[in-house]
């Protein structure tokens, strides 16, 4: 759903994802480069690891932007869109706990 009447939960700390992320593209190029430097295995894991968990913070950010700012402005309006705000921070919780 995009929403033209106001500005994203996470616009406010926008900078500070935007460096995150390009941390996180800096650990995927190293991690190839383990992979063609035939780096041990173990090693590598290591590396996806911490990936991982940056990007699962990154998410948890966003989860966190979104819940305070988009959830609970609909909420106070209530009606359908409170309804559908809801059910779909549910099912993004949802992918985040199976992932």
């Amino acid at each position: 759903m995009t929403e033209h009447h106001h500005h994203h939960g996470y616009i406010s700390q926008k900078d500070a994802y935007l460096t995150r992320l390009r941390r996180i593209e800096g650990q995927a190029r190293g991690l190839h480069r383990m992979v063609e430097e035939d780096k041990y295995c173990i090693d590598i894991l290591t590396q996806i690891s911490a990936m991982t968990s940056a990007l699962e913070a990154v998410a948890l950010g966003l989860l966190e932007d979104h819940l305070s700012h988009c959830v609970v402005d609909a909420a106070r309006r209530g009606g359908p869109e409170s309804d559908a705000k809801i059910a779909e921070a549910t099912a993004a919780i949802r992918r985040l706990v199976k992932s």
